[in-house]
């Protein structure tokens, strides 16, 4: 039997099919290329007995034909998405140790289906970042130059699947988590609707914009765990009943109407390489039958504001839970309570974390939420209602992913800079729609970018299949 690990699920299956490897032979396999591949920071932990056990359950119910849809899929989870009976810590100092108590249901639906949990991914801490240097465990390396960051907060699961070391790997997207490193790496990533996903068993950052979606190597990919994971759920009183999504889901035509915002190739940041991809890119959607159009979307300039805004505010309330007091990392100094709480916290938190928590505890503070955190939720109303427009006339919205490829680890060190790495996702989780990061191009240096396309609420299976497209036609 092959024991080289077929990253490829489509060609994995069929050697399953074919009696020519097993799950068993194949987690063996991806753990060893796991920690042959240890300098990129990927795996903060892999799950060996858990996932051989599993392993081996589905060989032996193989001959009698009862696999589940996903059938032996290999998948690493990030690590603010619980898994009963194993860590998780959110790449958080202030976590470190903690075993969860139970599964997030979108953890269960892959698992009923056959899917192997292979390990926990590095994330930035509480994924709070863009760059995956603000966890506690260490930075995460690109696959493709490792002197370069592999984006965030969801980097550890990027740089996991672009590098081959397994099949699919689930992160999060509270304002481009998924979609950025995606980019980075060269890997396709799917932001869900709000409420497509149930978010019951993820570790809260900003719960009004939070969403669970996968990262993989192929559309095919996204979409099963897509189909496996979306669904109504009585512990997430968010999640969207199921016959909403049914009436609302609309066929793709065959010559589908695309806005370009014209904002997006006006913003300082936008590398000149990724504008001219884009110009010839609208060409070649042109001639394959799209209808592209130019529109405005004069609120660009206010997203990242609100975004920062609206997700520190539910950070700040969010992350209270971690005192010292009820569980995680209890400071060895403090004398009473009160300096428990403040050494604890003082001493789990990264700086990064800290600075978000006090950005958001301020902009809650008496004699100021009017004059922000209203205000922002004002902005984003705006925001939602002008998408709303656009998407009413057009099928898609399509922008860069990123404004560049990848940046070297370090040369970022400014925040506001930062921040404005993710001036073209959030706009996605401000207005509660799908996005998608499409693996499309690469930069002078042979650096991957993507494109986003962005639809309307649960236009998901529109969303995959002209994503598809795109990447056998491009």
């Amino acid at each position: 039997m092959s024991e080289a690990f077929l990253s490829d699920f489509s060609e994995y299956q069929q050697a399953l099919s074919d009696g020519k490897t097993n799950c068993v032979i194949q987690v063996k396999t991806a753990l060893k290329l796991i920690e042959q591949n240890h300098e990129l920071n990927a795996f903060l932990e892999t799950f060996e007995n858990s996932a051989l056990q599993k392993a081996e359950e589905i060989d032996a119910r193989r001959h009698s034909g009862t696999i589940g849809k996903l059938g032996g899929m290999i998948i690493g989870i990030k690590d603010n998405i619980c898994y009963r009976n194993h860590k998780i810590s959110a790449s958080s100092r202030i976590l470190e140790g903690f075993t969860s108590l139970y599964s997030a249901t979108a953890v269960e639906k892959l698992i009923e289906e056959d899917a192997i949990i292979i390990g926990r991914l590095n994330c930035d801490e509480f994924a709070m970042g863009s760059s995956n240097e603000n966890s506690a465990f260490g930075n995460v390396s690109n696959p493709h130059d490792g002197k370069r960051v592999s984006g965030g907060s969801s980097g550890g699961s990027a740089a996991a699947v672009a590098a081959g070391l397994c099949h699919a790997a689930l992160g999060s997207d509270t304002g481009g988590s998924i979609r950025q490193p995606a980019s980075f790496t060269g890997t396709f990533g799917l932001k869900p609707t709000y409420g497509r996903i149930s978010r019951w068993g993820l570790i809260a950052y900003g719960s009004s914009l939070d969403q669970i979606g996968p990262i993989s190597n192929t559309v095919r990919e996204s979409s099963l765990l897509f189909d496996v994971m979306s669904g109504q759920d009585e512990h997430d009183t968010t999640s969207v009943p199921d016959d909403l999504v049914y009436k609302t889901e609309k066929e793709l035509s065959d010559k589908p109407k695309i806005a370009l915002l014209k904002e997006a190739m006006e913003v300082p940041g936008l590398r000149a390489d990724v504008k001219t991809y884009f110009t010839k890119l609208i060409e070649d959607l042109r001639k394959s039958g799209a209808e592209v159009e130019t529109v405005s979307f004069p609120y660009l300039d206010f997203v990242v504001p609100t975004y920062y805004i609206i997700s520190n505010a539910e950070a700040s309330s969010n992350l209270s839970r971690y005192d010292g007091i009820h569980y995680g990392y209890r400071s060895e100094n403090g004398t009473d309570i009160e300096s428990t709480i403040t050494l604890s916290r003082s001493e789990g938190f990264g700086k990064e974390v800290k600075r978000r928590i006090m950005m958001g505890t301020f902009v809650l503070s008496a004699g100021y939420s009017d004059a922000y955190y209203v205000k922002a939720q004002k902005v984003r109303r705006l925001i939602k209602e002008s998408t709303e427009r656009i998407l009413k006339k057009f099928d898609f919205i399509l922008t860069p992913t990123t404004p560049h490829s990848a940046f070297k680890k370090g040369e970022i060190l400014d925040p506001i800079t930062m921040y404005l790495e993710d001036i073209y996702t959030v706009h996605a989780n401000l207005a509660g729609i799908p996005a998608v990061s499409v693996p499309l191009a690469e930069d002078h240096a042979g650096l991957p970018f993507g494109v986003q396309l962005m639809a309307g609420p649960f236009q998901e299976k529109s969303l995959l299949k002209y994503s598809d497209f795109l990447m056998n036609r491009f």
